[in-house]
């Protein structure tokens, strides 16, 4: 496979597109963003952006010349995704980097996320199909685990309160998780698109970090200067709280079974893999440490 240099990002102003595309703009790659013609987002200023209707043969059109792809659009996109697949193929782009950015293709989900499971597994099975009809196309998949400075920012309920300096310890507080930071998640698309035969049609596993509720709070302490106020309690009440939100067709089951799913304790659900048996290091991602998670999500805080 020649060279990649021209890459569309789909979902550039999202979560995850925009330390995506920042990583590449800043790697030297040529940047160019497609987005629905009546969205609201704004965008980096010198980045070309194309509004477009997301239909294949409008896609098609607008990847014309583009050598790889980046979807990171937020789980209302997800089902566009086999259109902009079957653009990609049809205009001649060489890589499709599908919507992962999560646990990948293989994880233990509790059985409430099976329906997400099967939307999402739509996309990565047409991109297999894709890539065995034509050999000039492929695909890569990026697991990331947990995000976890944006997730520890974002959810309380993961057991840091970083405005109120308190902290909620499920159970002992030591279940090991892996996650990749918003830095890394950036990195990780740019080392997939400078290795592109090592990562051709395969889901590859990205971490930042392998850590437990107990280092984390030492962390914040540390990095604080302060005791922080600390609770505990059992992370089952979240199994049966958000399975009795399921049941009953309210919100918030979703982030109380993700979380339970991370502090389930023994289970080790959650970690994706060993630094060993990962692609941090052939896709660059450097390993960070508990305390330089917690001064990210500080300092995001503190902006």
């Amino acid at each position: 496979m020649t060279g990649i240099k021209k890459v569309t990002v789909f979902g550039a102003a999202g979560n995850f597109g925009t330390p995506i595309t920042a990583a590449l703009v800043k790697a030297g790659f040529n940047v160019t963003i497609i987005t629905r013609i009546d969205s609201a987002s704004t965008f980096p200023h010198g980045i070309p952006v194309i509004r477009s209707e997301y239909t294949v043969e409008k896609l098609t059109a607008a990847l014309q010349g583009q050598d790889a792809v980046v979807c990171a659009v937020g789980p209302a996109g997800i089902s566009t995704q086999v259109a902009m697949l079957d653009a990609a193929e049809a205009a001649g782009v060489k890589r499709f980097i599908v919507d992962d950015f999560g646990w990948g293709p293989d994880f233990r989900s509790l059985p409430e996320f099976r329906p997400i499971g099967v939307q999402r597994r739509a996309a990565w099975d047409h991109a297999k199909k894709l890539s065995q009809v034509n050999p000039d196309f492929t695909y890569t998949g990026i697991s990331i685990g947990n995000p976890t400075d944006w997730a520890l920012k974002r959810f309380p309920l993961m057991g840091f309160d970083v405005q109120k300096h308190s902290a909620t310890i499920y159970d002992e507080g030591t279940e090991e998780f892996t996650g990749t930071t918003l830095e890394g998640i950036g990195q990780a698309a740019v080392g997939v698109l400078r290795n592109p035969q090592e990562t051709a049609n395969r889901f590859v596993k990205a971490r930042s970090i392998q850590t437990c509720q107990n280092q984390l709070l030492d962390a914040f302490q540390q990095v604080t200067g302060e005791s922080w106020d600390v609770k505990r309690r059992s992370v089952k009440e979240l199994l049966e709280s958000g399975r009795e939100k399921h049941r009953a067709g309210v919100g918030g089951w979703v982030l109380d079974l993700v979380v339970y799913q991370l502090f389930e304790p023994g289970e080790a659900r959650c970690v994706l893999a060993s630094r060993e048996d990962s692609d941090a290091e052939l896709l660059g991602i450097r390993e960070e440490t508990a305390e330089d998670v917690v001064r990210k999500v500080l300092d995001s805080v503190a902006v």
